[in-house]
């Protein structure tokens, strides 16, 4: 009987700061990945957007794993994968 409650002494306190670690960094990171990969995958037409780089445009065509943007004025495009597409542009950005 002591051998048990040596070890929840022992191991208690570990475990704890396992479950207090998930709640605290892990879920919430996941939780952030999903909604980014969400807005990844729900990418259209006429989106604007900012690429993990800084760069703005407005989404021309959409594909299964890139799209191609608009910049500028000059109408330059560029191809970009979706993972480096780092958020949609609000409107009051502009």
């Amino acid at each position: 009987m002591q051998d048990s409650s040596t070890m929840l002494v022992t191991f208690g306190p570990l475990i704890l700061m396992m479950i207090v670690f998930y709640f605290l960094l892990i879920r919430p990171q996941k939780k952030k990945q999903n909604e980014i990969q969400s807005m990844r995958n729900n990418i259209k037409i006429g989106d604007d957007v900012i690429t993990i780089g800084g760069i703005m445009g407005k989404v021309l065509l959409v594909k299964e794993d890139y799209v191609v943007i608009e910049t500028s004025s000059t109408k330059t495009r560029l191809d970009i994968m979706k993972w480096g597409i780092g958020s949609l542009a609000s409107n009051k950005a502009e």
